[in-house]
């Protein structure tokens, strides 16, 4: 059975602390399904999970478009035009082992193998080929020499004598005149 709902959430997020808002909806949504559903096995889709949460747990959507369907006991939820996941596996391991039965498909699946080469082989062959990069030469750095407190020291100049406001008056007057 399958069916579609429009959840409202944000009744029942409103009644919760900011923090914990997307967390409430997702209990919302579980509790909607199973009145509507009347079953208790829930399961949310990774995409209707995702759209709750992508505002933040602050921030949720008011309102989920959702594609509700019932198999035996499971119930499973997910976000309307969400992609759908196909079990493909299970369908060609089917056909193989209908294949294996006769002993001409057992001959036919043993040339195969021989022609395309085994897993582990073909990680040997990626190996080889791919070898360390080699180190980048190094350029020889121009070294910055940094003066050390000794050398400075010894390098110093007598500090300037500043004059006096009274020396620069005498001085100003002898050069005018």
């Amino acid at each position: 059975m399958e069916r579609t709902y429009n959840i409202p959430l944000r009744k029942g997020f409103q009644k919760a602390p900011r923090y914990k808002r997307a967390s409430k909806s997702i209990r919302e949504i579980k509790a909607f399904v199973k009145k509507h559903m009347k079953t208790e096995n829930v399961v949310l889709g990774k995409y209707l999970n995702e759209e709750i949460w992508k505002n933040g747990p602050k921030n949720p959507p008011s309102k989920v478009s959702v594609k509700v369907v019932k198999e035996e006991d499971k119930v499973k939820v997910e976000l309307i035009g969400a992609p759908e996941e196909v079990k493909v596996e299970e369908e060609v391991k089917g056909k193989k082992k209908a294949k294996e039965k006769t002993p001409e498909a057992k001959e036919e699946k043993q040339k195969e193998e021989e022609k395309v080469p085994k897993a582990e082989e073909k990680v040997k062959v990626e190996e080889k080929p791919k070898e360390e990069p080699k180190e980048k030469e190094e350029k020889p750095k121009k070294e910055i020499k940094v003066p050390k407190a000794k050398d400075l020291a010894k390098k110093k100049e007598p500090a300037k004598k500043i004059p006096k406001a009274s020396e620069l008056k005498k001085n100003s007057k002898n050069q005018k005149g």
